[in-house]
């Protein structure tokens, strides 16, 4: 006899584990399926954010940041501390801790709230079955009243760098190394490309960054990009812009890397290579042909606004879906999800989902560019603050950057909040809260900041957009 439950989510990643432990509070009975396994071949919940991901590049930031101050600033606070050195096993052995803590924290979580954890393959069949294959190759099958794909993405892989996971890697392989390599090349000037770039550069790498595009992180704000490419190049990044890949010949424990750019065509040298150009959504076996589920033309399984498929019953979200693939996307995704499973009238606000790149200066960002609004023929005011002009982050000798905040020049509505600087994340997510509440700038700017905080730039800031900060010369309107 199978197993029945109302819910089956597979995939346990930041959208799949988030949705199985609401449907369990909601009170459906559910279980969620995942094939990953750590190095220990053991369950490892968490998905790519938790394993491979967001969480482990973080811990490597940190690490590397502390380093680097250390080398480079803490003379700036009267601290000696002599000759600094870094033990790469040790920082990439803390990451690989803060990770299996986490994943544990998710079983854990499961067992508290009900969730059946399933280990193995889940492929959706007709009539809302789920088939199991478990890691011995049994196959079991499961019948559900709902099913969340949440299957999320991997690593896209480009023909003239193929990936060995030694001396060619992917954004997996470059959380593993376990020493700095003196050349070090990146195809890729996006978020993973530029955060992995940032944590082997601060521990002495030579840093170059291949890029494709002519334009520096296009999706972002074009003040904020400059800033960005500026300070990047400071810190030793070299990033070349417009310089497509074309081929790649390791020798050894080296790889020659062909390119072209502008003045035509380029050979460099790195010992290590880190292909991040991308992700795709991982669809590989997940759907049987008569699932009825349908994948867009990009390879995306298609959904409504609600991530209902075109399967009554069937859902999907993340990374498999249309949208950003952001991690609290999905989770959010998830919530909605299960909400509307138990009739509630859930609904998500893609338009105030924020994009952070955690490199330092942090770069984030929440709503329309300027570039965006003004090609829509909106008609903005704008107001900056620069971290150079707060006191809490000279007192923390931090004041690269600035934020940025963009009104409706009629109506006063806050239409994007950008932020390059210290805690970028933070002040961004209180300019998505405003957003989400409708607030205008002068809303922003009535509202009392403590002091001497980083969100006090984003105040004065709110403050710049109609003329009145007080601690920068505001700017005269034409």
């Amino acid at each position: 006899m199978s197993q029945k439950f109302d819910v089956v989510v597979i995939g346990a990643g930041p959208g799949g584990y988030v949705a199985a432990i609401k449907a369990a509070q909601l009170g459906l009975k559910t279980a969620c399926i995942e094939k990953y396994q750590d190095k220990e071949g053991k369950l490892a919940l968490g998905g790519t954010c938790l394993n491979v991901g967001c969480i482990p590049s973080k811990a490597l930031l940190d690490s590397s940041w502390k380093y680097y101050e250390a080398k480079k600033s803490f003379n700036v606070h009267g601290i000696s501390t002599g000759e600094v050195a870094i033990d790469v096993p040790t920082m990439v052995g803390r990451k690989a801790t803060i990770v299996k803590g986490l994943t544990g924290g998710v079983a854990s979580l499961f067992k508290a709230n009900g969730v059946t954890s399933l280990q193995g393959h889940g492929k959706l069949l007709a009539g809302k079955k789920v088939e199991l294959t478990k890691v011995d190759g049994t196959v079991e099958i499961i019948e559900a009243e709902h099913v969340i794909l949440a299957s999320g993405s991997r690593p896209i892989d480009i023909p003239p760098a193929p990936v060995d996971q030694n001396v060619i890697v992917d954004s997996t392989g470059a959380l593993e190394f376990q020493q700095v390599p003196k050349r070090l090349g990146v195809i890729g000037a996006g978020v993973i490309g530029l955060e992995l770039g940032s944590v082997w550069a601060r521990l002495g790498a030579q840093v170059t960054v291949l890029e494709a595009l002519e334009k520096f992180l296009p999706a972002a704000d074009e003040g904020v990009a400059k800033e960005a490419l500026k300070t990047f190049t400071n810190q030793g990044l070299d990033v070349k812009l417009g310089a497509r890949v074309t081929g790649s010949q390791v020798n050894g424990d080296e790889v020659e890397v062909t390119y072209t750019d502008a003045n035509g065509e380029q050979k460099i040298t790195f010992d290590r290579l880190i292909v991040a150009v991308g992700r795709r959504p991982v669809t590989t076996d997940l759907l049987a042909a008569d699932s009825g589920v349908t994948l867009d033309e990009r390879g995306y399984i298609y959904v409504d606004d609600y991530c209902a498929t075109s399967v009554p019953g069937v859902y999907a979200i993340g990374d498999v879906v249309r949208g950003l693939m952001l991690a609290h996307k999905a989770s959010e995704e998830g919530i909605m999800v299960v909400e509307r499973i138990k009739g509630h009238k859930a609904q998500m606000n893609y338009n105030l989902v924020p994009s952070v790149i955690y490199t330092h200066p942090e770069i984030a960002w929440v709503g329309k560019t300027e570039q965006t609004l003004k090609g829509e023929g909106v008609e903005v005011n704008v107001g900056t603050f620069p971290f150079a002009a707060s006191g809490r982050a000279l007192a923390a000798n931090d004041t690269g950057g600035f934020v940025k905040i963009i009104a409706d020049a009629k109506t006063d509505r806050v239409l994007g909040v950008h932020v390059i600087g210290p805690s970028a994340a933070e002040l961004v997510q209180q300019g998505a809260i405003a957003m989400e509440f409708g607030s205008s700038a002068e809303d922003l700017g009535m509202m009392v900041f403590s002091h001497p905080t980083l969100s006090e730039a984003l105040h004065e800031a709110a403050l710049a957009v109609n003329g009145g900060a007080i601690h920068i010369q505001n700017r005269k309107k034409r």
